[in-house]
Formats: structure tokens, C-alpha cells, sequence
């Protein structure tokens, strides 16, 4: 599954993005939804990795049984989508380069599965080496 979430965060490098993709499946490991973060090439905070796999994936009448995949930790904005919704598992391929709110989503009952991938890990790292400023902006921290 964290193949999925990978080559979305690719496809968002080559398109001048960040690099954090999501999948949403369904409870057989079926892709309801998949998506990137297009912050920047869409213009739109909002479209996150996560928020963009959950709109795709369209309206499910309950996401107890859904599992998030993402190649970053949610920041607090995805974690609560993860809360809102009660999407059932959440996984992340590393959780280094931003913590976000699993511990939060743990607390609250959630399963968080931390896979500490090095490829999540080194894509991403070597972005905010070069992207410090969009990062921050990212993250909520570029504010004034």
C-alpha cells in the first residue's frame, strides 16, 4: 500500500510539488482514492495528501473500515480529517521529518502503524533541505 502513497508523492515532485502522497482502501486492500499533495500546483492549501485521496475516493457511508496510507505523519489539518471521519488505520511511511498528530489519533483510539520508511524519509528531508521556506508554509509555521 505504501507503494501507492510513493508514487503519488513522485508524481508530485516531477510536478513541482511536495512530495507526500496518500491512498485510501477499503478493508480487502482495494484504492478507493489516491492523491498528492498539490498545494502548489493547484494554488489550494487545503489539497493535502490526505485530503486529496479522501475526496477522490468519494462519499463511503463509513471509514471505520478504511485505511489512510500516506508517506508522511498527518499534520494536525489531515489528523483531524483521520478523527472527523474515523478512518480506521492509519499508516504512515515515516513520521521523522514531521510528527504530526499520530499520538494525538493513538490517544483518541486510533490504530497509527509507523513504518520509518529511509525512502519516505530521504524523499522528503532532501526537499525541505531545498524547499525551507514552502515547507514552513506547509506546515503552518510560515505564518507572520
Amino acid at each position: 500500500m505504501l507503494d501507492v502513497a510513493l508514487a503519488e508523492a513522485k508524481l508530485g515532485l516531477s510536478e513541482g510539488g511536495i512530495p507526500i502522497g496518500a491512498a485510501l482502501f477499503d478493508r480487502d486492500g482495494m484504492i478507493l482514492g489516491r492523491g498528492r499533495n498539490r498545494r502548489v500546483q493547484e494554488n489550494d492549501p487545503s489539497i493535502h495528501g490526505e485530503t486529496d485521496a479522501f475526496r477522490r475516493a468519494g462519499r463511503q457511508r463509513s471509514y471505520r473500515d478504511k485505511t489512510i496510507v500516506t508517506t508522511l505523519a498527518p499534520c494536525w489539518y489531515c489528523s483531524g480529517l483521520v478523527r472527523q471521519f474515523g478512518i480506521g488505520r492509519v499508516i504512515v511511511g515515516e513520521s521523522v521529518n514531521l510528527r504530526g498528530g499520530i499520538d494525538w489519533l493513538r490517544g483518541s483510539g486510533f490504530e497509527v502503524v509507523d513504518l520509518a520508511s529511509n525512502e519516505c524519509i530521504e524523499m522528503l528531508s532532501s526537499w525541505i533541505r531545498d524547499n525551507p521556506g514552502l515547507w514552513a508554509e506547509d506546515i503552518g509555521e510560515g505564518r507572520e
